[in-house]
């Protein structure tokens, strides 16, 4: 039988990372596991006291709802503590996972691939790199919406960012993403990609993994072109 495989998608802030997996899990048939979501699930709502045990180390959950809101990357251990969590479930259920925004750290990187190869074997993992300019990130995010039910993106388009007010797939509101896409943390968050993201690419190529990259600033469909050739 087929071993099931894991699509990673990197990029910096605003490349199309989700609007690319989103389009690429309906195609394929694969289980999209957005690490954002799982963060968001789990510090959004929490209260004070509130922790995580990982490795015999407490991780604060408003501590990290804290970072998370300012545009740092939260803390590695827990992140990787809940995609493992995760990815441990659908390996279970034969699922191909697509995988977009994580690793995010090299600390992610090292507790995560070996057990990715692990699950799925070292030739079923593919890697792709979405490449944007730091100008085109901070006018995609700046100009970002979601919907407020269902969290999908909405491209940045001018027809979306100045006259679309609901969200075509569900209908409800579309609002900014508070915090997050303000302009100085745009910031915080570019150099958090230069700093402590881009560096996996070099760790992913020491362990035998192929890096495909592709050219973000094209159409959404020219990318997705792009990015299946890159996957074959």
């Amino acid at each position: 039988m087929k071993k099931p495989s894991v699509i990673i998608l990197l990029g910096a802030p605003g490349a199309g990372k989700g609007t690319q997996a989103e389009l690429l899990d309906e195609k394929l048939g694969s289980y999209y596991l957005e690490t954002s979501k799982l963060i968001e699930a789990s510090v959004m709502q929490a209260k004070k006291g509130e922790h995580v045990n990982v490795g015999g180390k407490k991780y604060d959950l408003l501590n990290e709802k804290k970072l998370w809101e300012t545009g740092i990357l939260c803390s590695p251990p827990f992140v990787s503590y809940l995609v493992k969590q995760k990815i441990n479930e659908l390996a279970k259920e034969g699922r191909d996972i697509l995988m977009a925004g994580s690793p995010r750290t090299l600390v992610e990187g090292k507790d995560q691939i070996p057990f990715l190869k692990k699950l799925f074997g070292e030739k079923n993992i593919k890697i792709v790199v979405i490449e944007i300019s730091p100008e085109e990130t901070m006018r995609r995010n700046s100009r970002r919406r979601i919907c407020e039910l269902m969290r999908h993106p909405i491209l940045s388009t001018e027809k979306a960012f100045l006259g679309l007010k609901h969200c075509p797939l569900d209908g409800s509101r579309l609002v900014r993403r508070k915090g997050l896409d303000d302009p100085e943390t745009i910031k915080v968050r570019l150099r958090e990609y230069k700093e402590r993201t881009y560096p996996l690419i070099q760790y992913f190529k020491g362990e035998g993994l192929k890096v495909r990259r592709v050219n973000g600033e094209q159409s959404v469909g020219k990318v997705q072109e792009d990015i299946l050739k890159a996957i074959k």
